[in-house]
């Protein structure tokens, strides 16, 4: 990737050829809100690793702008090895959205919202679930974008503790964030490929029960340190640890 970070702009394919037409939303973003014009320079990617730095050399106004492109370079990046993938227990207020902001710019490959014993707030299914799930993927969307990633991590549906544990025995390793686990984040062995998935509990904590669940499917508690983190910064500082512990970094 350049050493210049430009802002990134996401669109559904990146086509091929040495012109991109940006519309839509991003194209309102880029002229309205940015107010970004002729002669600079923007990444469009596809959210999905592959990206190319563009020149901008007409800017059409009007309630739907649009913005004609000239490719610079493309490139594409490789999801890091291994992925991170994040169990975020579902959270109150804009808790849960922070825990996924925090998550995507600190390099989460994939989110899972879990529906934790514990979690005060539960998505039901219909319309409200599907717009709480909507405001979690929006936030990944944003946070990827600001971050200047390649790659927006997907945000699933809710799974349950019975569906996380079956997630937990296909992963090359599972990590139970718990402040009163024995065992330090630093003295395990991590694995070099695979699915690494990082379960974050609520405010209330993990109970006994979900413990036993996930461990029997294959899951160890770790504690990061000395401190007690809030279920919106966990996940985040746990990949901060796992960054510089393994080659993601």
């Amino acid at each position: 990737m350049p050493s210049t970070t430009p802002p990134v702009f996401l669109v559904e394919e990146l086509p091929a050829g040495p012109h991109v037409v940006l519309g839509g939303e991003e194209a309102r973003h880029a002229a309205t809100v940015r107010r970004m014009r002729a002669g600079e320079r923007l990444v469009v990617s596809d959210g999905r690793g592959s990206a190319a730095e563009c020149l901008i050399e007409v800017v059409r106004p009007g309630r739907e702008p649009v913005l004609d492109l000239a490719v610079s370079q493309r490139w594409s990046e490789p999801e890091p090895s291994p992925r991170v993938v994040v169990a975020q227990a579902l959270a109150k207020g804009d808790r849960g959205e922070l825990a996924v902001e925090l998550a995507t710019e600190a390099g989460a490959d994939e989110i899972l919202p879990w529906r934790a014993e514990r979690s005060v707030v539960r998505w039901e299914e219909g319309p409200r679930g599907a717009k709480a799930l909507a405001r979690w993927q929006n936030t990944a969307r944003a946070a990827a974008k600001q971050a200047r990633r390649a790659w927006v991590p997907p945000v699933r549906e809710p799974v349950t503790t019975a569906q996380l544990a079956d997630a937990v025995s296909g992963a090359a390793c599972a990590l139970v964030l718990e402040g009163s686990a024995a065992r330090r984040l630093t003295e395990l062995e991590l694995p070099s490929s695979g699915d690494v998935l990082l379960v974050v509990g609520p405010e209330g904590g993990i109970t006994d029960g979900e413990l036993t669940a996930l461990g029997a499917a294959g899951a160890v508690g770790v504690r990061l340190g000395p401190t007690v983190l809030r279920t919106s910064t966990a996940a985040a500082v746990a990949l901060g640890a796992l960054g510089a512990l393994t080659a993601r970094w």
